[in-house]
């Protein structure tokens, strides 16, 4: 069988990660002190900050939303956010209360380095260095 890529499937970049709470209230005001900002769209069971260089979007949902079947356990897939110092950024966030999950880890020796945290609500939160989100961001002008 042949399949032909079709411009509607293109993945054309990140547009928002969610990660589900059992406490709203707490995971909402923690990401927002971690962060610096409030979110700028609240709703029952749903808040979303826009951070970074590109405003990418981070959505805090009340777990009563989940899909069924959705883990309570850390763990799957794990969206890394770019920072400028991962083993700064990585300290800070155990300062803040997370737990590790994944320590700094580097990848080869073309500068990308992974960590990760588990937050206090129990999603994994992945920050990386990425000198190719580096270039990107520099060719943007």
């Amino acid at each position: 069988m042949t399949t032909t890529r079709n411009e509607r499937t293109v993945l054309r970049g990140f547009a928002t990660v969610n990660y589900w709470t059992d406490n709203q209230d707490a995971a909402s005001r923690w990401y927002a002190d971690l962060l610096g900002v409030e979110p700028y769209f609240v709703r029952d069971g749903y808040v979303e900050f826009r951070i970074g260089d590109s405003q990418d979007e981070l959505g805090i949902i009340d777990r009563r939303f989940a899909p069924p079947g959705q883990p309570t356990e850390p763990g799957g897939a794990i969206m890394h956010w770019h920072v400028d110092d991962v083993h700064g950024t990585y300290q800070d966030l155990l300062g803040w209360g997370a737990s590790p999950y994944q320590p700094p880890t580097a990848h080869g020796d073309s500068g990308f380095v992974t960590a990760s945290v588990v937050d206090p609500f129990g999603n994994v939160l992945g920050v990386m260095y990425n000198p190719h989100y580096v270039e990107v961001l520099a060719a943007r002008g």
